[in-house]
């Protein structure tokens, strides 16, 4: 029986030794294969890394930018050139300008305000003028007497103003003008007032002639003047491109162009005026020429009388 347990309990140790082994062996296994898979890990890891930097690389979780303003339709029948300011012109040459070519300028103006004015306030005295010739024509002839005459024309007329002298000088030839004939005096007396009219009609053409004669050279004389300005500025810029010269000096060469503005109408009104001024004094002189023969007539005629 002792036998028989020794063998039973020797069969159960080898068993059990077995048993164990078996225990060891199959726990061994998961770890030899956890170890030889050891490296495995690092695809997680980066398909971690992946998931976790794919949010930040996805546009779509970015704001999307605003859009563009569309540009603003052109208004019809305006071009878009309109809204670019000259650079250049007559305002830039007054802002730009000095005193001197301010002052240059101003008398240019000056010098077309008083031409202009004198040519048509002397259009219409000549007009007038016309209308009481032919006013002397109709009525002064066919007067009976020359006081009659004298009367029948206007006040400003300078035919009634030529007839009243002569008139007058048939009252004064007395004291010691009485030595002188009396065809001379009379002659004499129609020959001042005629001159005077003349005279009058001439009132401003000195001014025409002035300006005709220097307006040219006063506006090249602000052309001057602005070229030196304008190189002065290009030289101390130290910029001498086409861009820079041409502009300072196209607005000196303005000047040039208002002084012959100013000049030619200043000429051309002057030999207009001139020559309707003589065609109107031969008219007043003929009537001067016929008064006196009236006056040389009547005195005449009463001395006839007398006698």
């Amino acid at each position: 029986m002792v036998h028989i347990s020794a063998k039973r309990i020797s069969r159960a140790l080898s068993a059990g030794l077995a048993t164990a082994v078996a225990v060891v062996s199959l726990a061994g296994a998961p770890l030899s294969v956890a170890f030889a898979q050891s490296p495995a890990p690092v695809a997680p890891a980066a398909a971690t890394t992946t998931t976790v930097a794919t949010p930040v690389a996805v546009p779509a979780a970015l704001p999307a930018p605003a859009p563009a303003p569309a540009p603003a339709p052109l208004q019809s029948g305006k071009p878009a050139a309109e809204k670019v300011d000259n650079p250049y012109g007559l305002k830039a040459l007054w802002a730009q300008g000095d005193l001197v070519a301010k002052i240059t300028l101003v008398i240019l103006v000056v010098m077309s305000v008083s031409t202009w004015y004198i040519m048509v306030s002397k259009l219409f005295e000549l007009n007038k003028i016309g209308g009481q010739a032919k006013a002397a024509e109709k009525s002064f002839w066919s007067a009976p007497t020359v006081l009659q005459g004298v009367e029948s024309l206007k006040e400003q007329s300078p035919f009634r103003f030529i007839a009243q002298a002569g008139l007058e000088s048939t009252k004064k030839h007395e004291g010691l003008l009485a030595h002188i004939s009396f065809a001379d005096w009379t002659s004499q007396s129609i020959q001042r007032a005629t001159d005077n009219v003349q005279s009058n009609m001439q009132n401003g053409l000195a001014l025409l002639a002035t300006v005709g004669s220097t307006a040219p050279f006063v506006g090249l004389f602000g052309t001057v003047w602005g070229i030196y300005n304008a190189l002065v500025k290009i030289g101390v810029s130290g910029q001498a491109s086409i861009d820079k010269v041409a502009g300072p000096v196209g607005e000196s060469l303005i000047m040039t162009a208002i002084g012959l503005a100013v000049a030619v109408p200043a000429v051309l009104g002057y030999n207009f005026i001139v020559r309707r001024n003589k065609t109107t004094m031969d008219k007043i002189r003929g009537f001067g020429s016929d008064l006196h023969s009236v006056l040389i007539g009547s005195s005449a005629a009463a001395a006839g009388t007398k006698k």
